[in-house]
């Protein structure tokens, strides 16, 4: 199948998409029923396993960064969506302790405030405007989640420039540096959503899931919750891996084919000379 020329620049990445975590809040909950929920032990845990395995967690913008010198192999993008308040409570200090950074995404109107979006779910503390200006002067990369955690697919072309261009001039506003990342709420993304999200100026976007859309703006990431431990986390890179091949082999273009040589054209016969037979 070739490609499609109504994507975005770049959507089709030359390499296989890179590995990306998927956490949400790392916190003690009795309750989670939607399952975003990663137990400080267990997150510990998880990044132990990493540095144990050769590996090492980074910020989507160092990740993209160290793919294009050709060095992601052993490198791991850790992303953290919503922006909740422990994240820079419970994720941050193990982060440190490996030498891990880590990008987290965050809702600039809605800093200070809790998740009403998660109708059934705990109420979780957001990261404060002071907290998302102090972890971006400490070097941890801040992306945009949207202004208010809107999906985006079947949003108007102007609430669209609204979720990703006035998000990220909010945040660089705050940061006091550029904001190149955004993550999809949901992890739902449509043609005309990763077209906004380029417009508006970003280097890559996040999703979860691989798709026809899949490459710069609409990385696949692997959710990661409170049962994986070291077998599940090593299946589901594999996993990832399936995909990613899957993918590529769905919606990479053809390959075209060598172009034959030119036939030559026959070769007249001799005339026969005199008194020989024809």
């Amino acid at each position: 199948m070739a490609a499609d020329p109504r994507l975005p620049a770049q959507a089709l990445a030359p390499r296989l998409a890179p590995w990306i975590l998927m956490y949400h809040s790392v916190a003690e909950e009795e309750e989670d029923p939607y399952l975003l929920t990663v137990a400080p032990e267990r997150f510990a845990e998880q990044m132990d396993w990493l540095h144990r395995t050769g590996r090492r967690g980074v910020s989507v913008r160092e990740l993209l960064a160290a793919q294009a010198r050709g060095r992601e192999a052993r490198l791991v993008g850790l992303t953290f969506d919503d922006g909740y308040a422990d994240f820079a409570r419970h994720a941050v200090p193990v982060l440190r302790e490996y030498g891990f950074t880590a990008t987290a995404y965050v809702v600039p109107d809605l800093l200070g405030s809790e998740n009403g979006w998660d109708t059934e779910g705990p109420r979780k503390k957001l990261l404060t405007v002071e907290q998302v200006a102090e972890l971006a002067g400490s070097g941890w990369e801040i992306g945009s989640h949207g202004l208010g955690h809107q999906a985006l697919p079947g949003l108007p072309p102007a609430a669209l420039e609204r979720q990703t261009a006035e998000s990220r001039r909010a945040l660089e506003d705050l940061v006091g540096g550029p904001v190149t990342g955004f993550c999809y709420p949901y992890g739902a993304v449509d043609l005309p959503a990763t077209r906004a999200v380029r417009d508006a100026g970003y280097d890559y976007a996040c999703a979860i899931d691989h798709s026809w859309l899949t490459g710069r703006y609409a990385l696949p990431r692997c959710y990661v919750g409170d049962r994986d431990g070291a077998w599940r986390l090593r299946a589901k890179h594999g996993r990832h891996r399936w995909r990613d091949a899957v993918t590529g082999l769905r919606w990479a273009p053809p390959k075209s084919a060598p172009k034959s040589a030119p036939k030559s054209a026959p070769k007249a016969a001799p005339k026969a000379a005199a008194g020989e037979p024809r």
